[in-house]
């Protein structure tokens, strides 16, 4: 049986892909494409590759296609991929045959006032300057909400082109937790449990968003403007990922997106995963928000113990932050556990913090060391296998 996660070389974004099921005939869920360039670089080949091997009369399976949230390092190769198939649609049949899009867009996580909030925003710098305001103060995250409004409704239409079905499963709706017991889906000997968004928090966002829209009444001025960015950065951003326990053969992967580390907790007590007096163990913990300090403190490491981290980032944005790895390692003093990384050298000064890391912890993991393992630089990806390795 195959039960197996591989990172693929996505810059300063996740592209994932879940490997599982018999090895004669193994399934597929592919999670993200990454940022610009990614589809050409990793994602498209490593597609391809996988469709030389196991298509099936012309077309690769593909049981899920997940994108985990609005952000364009985590859209826009999946948006690129469907651009092309349906470019060479009249040409060529797909050669990939996905049987539903799973995705949360932003029209459908705050309702009301999407298209609205997305031309406040485009315009709200140029207002400001014109008006010779002071910089807004946003993190830049409002920016990307306004390209996935865009984004997220191209990818929609796409796939309606396409034929793949959104959110089967759950009925064409929105894909979140809680709000009538443990929300879990089934796909073969693969069960995925749905740990956030919690559908309290997206209640409450969409109440909260309609009444900032009607109090700055689509912020008319700059002032105004800057606080319905600032309101995005807050909350919109934070509650969107969607987070899944993947469970298969006695295994079990936590996959994050860039989910909040406090609401990631908050969605494993719901699901009667996490409790108070004991860590949640499990064999693999995709990293929040590309190994970000900023999503997470310690506690999330406290309570959530993994024998294998996953990290996808190049060191843009300081991400992976090596104050992460020392959050890990004081929750983990027994060390025993490995740290899989889609790169080895990263942009910016973390490099110099990061490369004699992770240089003087290769090789296997021992008692009270880690084992910090970088991808071969000729790679496309990191695959860490839980049960039969993956050999194609």
């Amino acid at each position: 049986m195959i039960f197996s996660l591989e990172a693929l070389r996505a810059a300063h974004g996740d592209s994932l892909i879940l490997h599982f099921g018999d090895p004669a005939k193994p399934q597929f869920i592919v999670i993200d494409g990454g940022p610009s360039g990614v589809y050409k670089d990793a994602f498209r080949p490593r597609l391809d590759a996988l469709a030389e091997r196991w298509a099936v009369d012309g077309k690769l399976p593909i049981e899920v296609l997940l994108i985990s949230h609005l952000d364009d390092d985590h859209i826009r190769g999946v948006l690129d991929l469907t651009n092309k198939l349906i470019e060479s649609k009249n040409v060529a049949a797909p050669p990939f045959d996905v049987r539903t899009l799973w995705h949360n867009a932003f029209d459908d996580l705050v309702g009301k006032g999407a298209a609205e909030l997305a031309s406040t925003l485009a315009e709200a710098p140029g207002r400001i300057a014109a008006a010779e305001g002071e910089a807004p103060p946003w993190n830049g995250e409002s920016d990307a909400v306004v390209a996935s409004v865009g984004q997220g409704r191209k990818l929609r239409v796409n796939a309606e082109g396409l034929g793949w079905e959104p959110n089967a499963q759950f009925g064409g709706k929105l894909i979140v937790a809680g709000g009538g017991g443990v929300e879990q889906v089934q796909i073969g000997p693969l069960t995925l449990t749905v740990v956030a968004p919690l559908r309290e928090e997206l209640l409450k966002l969409q109440a909260e968003w309609d009444s900032e829209l009607q109090r700055h009444k689509l912020a008319k001025d700059a002032k105004e403007a800057a606080k319905v960015a600032a309101y995005v950065d807050d909350s919109v951003y934070n509650l969107s990922s969607i987070v899944l326990l993947a469970e298969l053969g006695g295994k079990r992967m936590l996959l994050t997106g860039d989910a909040r580390g406090d609401l990631v907790l908050r969605g494993l007590e719901r699901a009667g995963l996490l409790s108070a007096d004991e860590p949640l163990v499990v064999d693999v913990l995709k990293l929040p928000h590309h190994g970000s300090d900023r999503n997470v403190e310690d506690g999330f490491f406290e309570r959530i113990h993994a024998t294998h981290y996953v990290v996808s980032g190049d060191g843009k944005h300081d991400n992976p932050s090596p104050a992460t790895f020392t959050m890990i390692e004081r929750a983990r003093p027994d060390g025993g556990y490995t740290v899989h990384l889609t790169y080895k050298e990263f942009r910016g000064k973390i490099n110099a913090e990061l490369g004699p890391l992770i240089a003087a912890h290769e090789g296997e993991p021992g008692d009270g060391e880690p084992t910090y393992a970088a991808r071969p630089q000729d790679s496309l990806s990191v695959i860490v296998d839980l049960l039969d390795d993956v050999t194609y």
